[in-house]
């Protein structure tokens, strides 16, 4: 039996590498467009959010706070929003009941559609209480990709009258 030429059982590299099996934009494109439909039509949770306006806040220069905060036009987003309850707490002062709640929102539909960017300070209504931003993070991702955040999630603390006035 003949043996084959070496050069002939060589792979041949492509010059460009195949396109990423279902995790292309029009993908993400269709997530994000599911994702909307469910978060504004079927569960249809609504808080009224209100940004701190960097601009006309004055910080403290040496600590970095700012007592008397400004805010933006408030805007109303659709998310999915946990409610966690209330803890009561006993302290020198008296007994202190908080109230806490966790706000899904979609990365992308704020981004590209609302122009929001969830930071930690500012103000959410949800129902008839205020609820202060105190963490946030992006724990979930798209198909596994690093680089396609899909969720912001806020946890929220009931704001303190004294702290945040709407009007």
């Amino acid at each position: 039996m003949p043996r084959k030429k070496k050069s002939e059982n060589v792979a041949v590299q492509p010059e460009n590498p195949p396109p990423q099996l279902f995790l292309g934009k029009k993908e993400k494109n269709l997530v994000k467009q599911i994702n909307d439909e469910i978060i504004e039509r079927v569960i249809g949770q609504l808080v009224v959010y209100y940004p701190i306006s960097k601009e006309d806040t004055y910080y403290h220069p040496v600590y970095g706070e700012a007592i008397q905060k400004s805010f933006l036009a408030p805007i109303k987003v659709y998310c999915l929003v946990d409610w966690e309850g209330a803890t009561t707490t006993s302290a020198v002062f008296g007994i202190d009941r908080r109230t806490s709640i966790t706000v899904h929102f979609h990365k992308r539909r704020l981004a590209e559609d609302v122009d929001l960017y969830v930071r930690e300070g500012d103000f959410v209504l949800y129902g008839d209480t205020f609820y202060e931003i105190v963490t946030t993070a992006e724990p979930k991702v798209i198909f596994g990709q690093v680089d396609s955040k899909m969720e912001i999630v806020a946890k929220c603390v009931k704001a303190r009258e004294s702290v945040f006035n709407a009007s």
